[in-house]
């Protein structure tokens, strides 16, 4: 796929994972749709992409935990755009690691909207118009943690074990339509996911948030006839 000009949308995308690749993108020369929660840090990364050569850059603040600002927002980018060819779903959080019953109910409910009903639900809000395009392409950045089940991670796995079996059925779905569909498995990334929940783990292994925006890149810039569903990255 040719990049240029394409319109993407990106969750998440104010720091970490979800940053470097709309910057990468803008690259590119693609017009972004970026959301997240934080409008202050949402504006930073379009001044930025700008910069860096995006055709167009807009955010949108909005909470994944919010099902009526996701539909909203996803009517308010197609007013904008006219249209959109990839949908990037990265967004997610972490809840501190450990046994089930130790893990409050917010934090339960808030890791099983944010990482995945609220990810199907703007899947299925921009489904339609990523059908009427002549090439789109619904990437979810999912983790190593939907393929692997580790101590203490019991919420947090599941949901993405969820958007492991959705991007399996939702590329099945979508074979005869020319939405192509992949899921990008990561392991652990030096970003503030886990800061944000009050979990010290030795970031600096890590990989590095740019470079796994340059493998979604190239997820997304194969030719026509070369497609990578899944592609798992290992430390």
């Amino acid at each position: 796929m040719k990049l240029k000009n394409k319109t993407v949308v990106v969750t998440g995308g104010s720091d970490g994972i979800g940053k470097h690749i709309c910057l990468k993108l803008a690259a590119q020369g693609c017009r972004l749709a970026i959301l997240g929660r934080d409008k202050a840090r949402l504006e930073t990364v379009c001044e930025t992409a700008l910069s860096e050569g995006a055709a167009e850059a807009r955010n949108y603040a909005m909470d994944l935990m919010d099902a009526k600002a996701i539909a909203a927002t996803a009517a308010q980018i197609l007013a904008d755009f006219g249209e959109i060819d990839i949908l990037i779903n990265n967004a997610g959080i972490w809840h501190k690691a450990g046994p089930l019953e130790s893990i409050p109910a917010d934090d339960l409910v808030a890791t099983v909207q944010t990482n995945l009903t609220g990810l199907m639900q703007l899947t299925q809000a921009f489904l339609p118009a990523l059908r009427n395009g002549d090439e789109a392409a619904i990437l979810n950045v999912v983790s190593k943690s939907g393929v692997v089940a580790q101590a203490g991670q019991s919420v947090y796995t599941a949901t993405k074990y969820g958007v492991r079996g959705f991007s399996d059925v939702l590329k099945q779905d979508e074979a005869e339509t020319g939405v192509r569909v992949a899921a990008l498995y990561q392991s652990g990334t030096n970003t503030g996911m886990f800061a944000k929940a009050g979990e010290e783990v030795p970031n600096h292994i890590f990989t590095e948030p740019d470079d796994l925006a340059d493998v979604v890149v190239f997820m997304l810039s194969r030719p026509p006839k070369l497609w990578m569903h899944e592609v798992h990255v290992e430390l």
